[in-house]
């Protein structure tokens, strides 16, 4: 379904048009841009913008399908961007993405979003009030919309961060944990997996737009305006950082399981220890009980008086004995 359709003429929002082409029309006759957001359409919803717009049909196969890695297509009369917009929900711990594909050409402006999350509206919204970067044509609006989703990245890095801390110090704490910490850290670590399958691949992209990623073998991105290029390049250094994050996190969290299971493997090997200690402190006077109770005439000292507290006193010493033994290599 279509969300919204405007032209925008010198950064100022025109309305009046009812259809896709007289939009595309009077924006192309006065300079402007015509900006369509669609919110997960059909193929038949998505066919008449495809139509008019002159869509790359490899392009529209995956606006519609989605389920894309972050990328950037350099077609004939258009550009192709996906991005992955992150949902951090600190209730269920979890990280959810989204997607947004934007098609940009020389006069127009069409985003398809996929999966939950924040619309465009207030990328829009915003754009809408700051007329000087609304000029500078449809590049303005795939600035706002990876600047925006970027930005949002640190955001969620951040919480991660603080999520990681806190269950760093339940994992170390002096109980030793709960008994399903393991699963906690995998369940973080799957977290971190799923932020930066959005974040990674977007690295390139966002270096091509910014002019750094040229080369012979891949030429400046076309349909972007050259004065935005340094906007861009600023995008990509906060991606950067996002990216050093995710890396960090993902060595922490890393290091954390390892040590967790270190210490599981210590807390079960001084279990051992102790367990192993009372079985044989247990078997001391099991043993002697045991030849005393075969009942053999011939048994030394079976007929004296003394003879039965005797070797009681006798597996008392040897039982504390064995104790601090024990006690005194700290196995007990």
């Amino acid at each position: 379904m279509i969300v919204d359709c405007a032209v925008y003429r010198d950064g100022h929002r025109t309305p009046g048009f009812a259809g896709l082409s007289d939009a595309l029309t009077a924006a192309r006759a006065a300079g402007g841009f015509v900006w369509v957001g669609l919110h997960e359409p059909s193929e038949e919803e998505f066919d008449l913008v495809t139509e008019e717009f002159a869509l790359h049909p490899l392009a529209v196969e995956d606006a519609l399908k989605a389920h894309q890695r972050p990328k950037l297509e350099v077609y004939d009369d258009s550009l192709f961007v996906v991005l992955k917009p992150v949902v951090h929900e600190p209730r269920s711990d979890a990280v959810s993405t989204g997607e947004i594909m934007i098609f940009l050409g020389d006069s127009f402006v069409v985003t398809v979003r996929h999966g939950e999350g924040d619309g465009l509206a207030a990328v829009r919204r915003r754009l809408e009030q700051e007329p000087e970067i609304l000029g500078h044509g449809p590049t303005s609006v795939l600035y706002a919309i990876a600047d925006t989703a970027v930005d949002h990245y640190l955001d969620v890095a951040a919480e991660l961060q603080t999520d990681l801390e806190e269950l760093e110090a339940e994992v170390f704490s002096p109980d030793g944990g709960s008994r399903n910490s393991a699963s906690r850290i995998h369940a973080f670590k799957r977290r971190i997996t799923e932020f930066r399958r959005a974040t990674g691949p977007l690295a390139l992209p966002m270096s091509r737009l910014g002019g750094t990623g040229t080369s012979l073998f891949t030429p400046a991105v076309p349909f972007v305006d050259d004065k935005a290029r340094p906007f861009f390049r600023d995008v990509s250094d906060h991606l950067t950082r996002v990216n050093e994050s995710v890396e960090s996190l993902d060595r922490l969290v890393s290091d954390i399981l390892s040590a967790h299971l270190a210490q599981t493997g210590v807390q079960q090997n001084d279990d051992m220890r102790k367990i192993s200690s009372w079985a044989a402190m247990a078997a001391v006077p099991t043993m002697i009980a045991g030849i005393y109770g075969m009942n053999f005439a011939h048994i030394p000292e079976l007929r004296r008086l003394w003879s039965y507290p005797a070797v009681i006193l006798l597996m008392a010493a040897l039982e504390m004995l064995l104790y601090r033994l024990f006690k005194r290599r700290g196995w007990l």
